[in-house]
Formats: structure tokens, C-alpha cells, sequence
């Protein structure tokens, strides 16, 4: 029954195709398919049934996280072998594996979730909470003193948790390797809260602030689940079966973990969900990874001159007007043979 509900999720995360929205519109492709997660979780009854049946503000802010996850996954791996992809097929068979791929793709959405949610709590879209309400005593090492309308973090962490742990009765192995990486995402966010202040006072003196708890930037937060997934850890199964152990130097909560090796992006294979990297866009004087000798796999490149046309020496014209040149520019671009 475990292992069902694990390809549900999956078949979830990359049936791109019927997104669920309110207005039932069409909308850009990305991860999570809650349409049909709900129509799964008729079956079980539990705590996403709940949220699906009763809670449709909960589920745009879902696909609204969805969404934000998608975009971030695509800029942080614009530069790599495997770009993140939502090419349906090839994502399907990316996600089927237990791959440094697959751990920082569902890092990433439980990470947008979070976000997402937390924040409808904050403008207002969501009627199940407000702002953080919790307050603090004035501090005596600075003159400020909690108010404002701080980021309710904690709804957020635990909507997300039912939404993408709940279907999972059993904890396996390969359960125990999602729930960390849900919980990577969500600790992204929720560690890394940050205080932000007004100023109060006569001429903008300074002389009180007023603080409260902001979310950082998801872009922060998608930059940091790289750098874990660049020093993720490979994990095997714990001895009384509870438990995940890394085979290095033991890994923390924060930590992006996986259990089966990657497979070779460079050339296109349709058993691992690979579509290669020939025709991708390289820079050819950079040695980084976004270098064509990285991107391409030392298989070389060629280079495409493009020539636009665009202002140039332009001049205010007495009056009131300003006269341009017009100028041909040479844009060369790289591409991977």
C-alpha cells in the first residue's frame, strides 16, 4: 500500500497536464498536479482528504507554491547537465529514481508550499490564519519591540507537512528518504526567518522600531537547497529499519540526502529520463558550469552569429526630440554539438 502511494505522489509531481485551479484555467506546467493528488486521497480519508474536500484556499496557495518551485528549480539549474526539466516524460523517469535530482525537486516544492502558504496568511487570503500573533516583551539590549505583521512560518510548516506526508502510512526506506527531504525544504525557510524593523520617531529619528519575523527570499532559499544538493549525502537503510544513515560523516535535518547514484545527463536516454545536452546554450569563455566544455561533455561546440539591429548614438534634437543612429550589433552565441 506504501509503495502505491509513493508512485501516486510521483505520477502527481509530473502529470503536468491538469493542474488543479479554483476557475479551472489553464495553467503553466509545474510539479504538482493537486487535481489529481485529491483524487487519490478520496481513497484513504485522511488529512489531505480533508484539505482537499474543505480547504480550496489551502490548495491555490498549493499551486501557487507549486508554481514558485517549479520557476526556482528551473533558474537554479539553468547552468546544469539536467535543467529541470518538466518535459512530462523525461521528468517522469527523473523522479522514479532515489537521485540527488529527485531529493532537491522535493525539497523544493515542500519548500514552495511552505512559502506559499505562510504567505497567504500574511496578505489575507487565507481566512484559516492571520499574522504571527505570538508576542514578545520590549528588548532591553535595543530600543525596539515586537509588532508589525510577522510571517505565521508555523501554519505554513504544518499545512505543508499534511499535504505531502500525510498519504504516507508505512515509513520505508524510500519514505524515510522523502520526509527528509521535505523536511530540507521546510527548514530552509523556517531556520532562516529574518528580522525586519520600521523606525518610529520625530524626523525619523529612529529613536523606537518596531520588529517582527519575514520569510527569507525564495530565491535565497532556492540558491541554499543547491548548495545542498552539491553536498548532498548518499544514505542506506539503519539497521533497526526506523532510520536513514549516511555513508560519509553523518548528515543533519538540513541536509539533502538520496540513495541512488545519478545518471549520465550528457546524452540523451530515454531509460533514465535523460534528454542530453546537444543544442543547449553554453558560455564559451567560461570554465564554471556553465562552460561549454562542462555543458558539452568535451564534445565541442559551434558558435551562431546573430546581427540586431538597435539605437545607438542618440542625441537630443532641439525641440524636444531625441535622434538615434540606428546600429548592428553581433551577438554571438554558443551551442553544444
Amino acid at each position: 500500500m506504501q509503495k502505491i502511494w509513493i508512485y501516486i505522489m510521483i505520477a502527481a509531481m509530473i502529470d503536468c497536464y491538469e493542474v488543479w485551479t479554483p476557475e479551472n484555467t489553464n495553467a503553466s506546467l509545474h510539479f504538482l498536479d493537486i487535481k489529481r493528488t485529491c483524487r487519490k486521497a478520496r481513497q484513504s480519508k485522511g488529512k489531505l482528504w480533508k484539505i482537499c474536500r474543505k480547504e480550496h484556499k489551502i490548495l491555490e496557495e498549493i499551486n501557487k507554491g507549486s508554481q514558485l518551485a517549479t520557476k526556482e528549480c528551473q533558474y537554479q539549474f539553468r547552468h546544469r547537465k539536467w535543467n529541470c526539466t518538466t518535459q512530462r516524460k523525461s521528468l517522469r523517469r527523473v523522479l522514479l529514481t532515489d537521485t540527488r535530482e529527485t531529493a532537491f525537486v522535493n525539497a523544493i516544492v515542500s519548500a514552495g508550499i511552505t512559502t506559499a502558504i505562510t504567505h497567504g496568511c500574511t496578505s489575507g487570503n487565507l481566512v484559516q490564519c492571520t499574522c504571527d500573533s505570538k508576542k514578545k516583551v520590549l528588548s532591553h539590549a535595543e530600543d525596539w519591540e515586537w509588532g508589525g505583521c510577522a510571517d505565521n512560518i508555523q501554519f505554513g510548516y504544518r499545512k505543508s507537512k499534511q499535504f505531502l506526508d500525510s498519504p504516507h502510512r508505512r515509513k520505508d526506506f524510500r519514505t524515510l528518504v522523502l520526509f527528509h527531504n521535505y523536511e530540507a525544504g521546510r527548514q530552509a525557510i523556517k531556520k532562516y526567518m529574518r528580522l525586519e524593523c520600521k523606525c518610529h520617531g520625530l524626523s525619523g529619528s529612529c529613536s523606537l522600531r518596531t520588529c517582527w519575523h519575514k520569510m527569507p527570499p525564495f530565491r535565497e532559499v532556492g540558491a541554499r537547497l543547491l548548495d545542498h544538493y552539491d553536498g548532498s549525502f548518499k544514505v542506506i537503510p539503519g539497521n533497526d529499519g526506523k532510520s536513514i544513515i549516511s555513508e560519509a560523516k553523518p548528515h543533519t535535518k538540513e541536509n539533502l540526502v538520496y540513495s541512488e547514484n545519478s545518471p549520465d545527463f550528457c546524452v540523451a536516454n530515454k531509460k533514465t529520463g535523460s534528454l542530453g545536452t546537444v543544442g543547449r546554450s553554453c558560455n564559451a569563455t567560461s570554465r564554471g558550469i556553465d562552460g561549454c566544455e562542462l555543458l558539452c561533455c568535451s564534445r565541442g561546440h559551434h558558435t551562431k552569429v546573430d546581427r540586431v539591429k538597435k539605437n545607438c548614438k542618440c542625441r537630443f534634437s532641439w525641440c524636444c526630440e531625441v535622434v538615434c543612429d540606428t546600429c548592428v550589433a553581433k551577438i554571438i552565441k554558443s551551442y553544444c554539438k
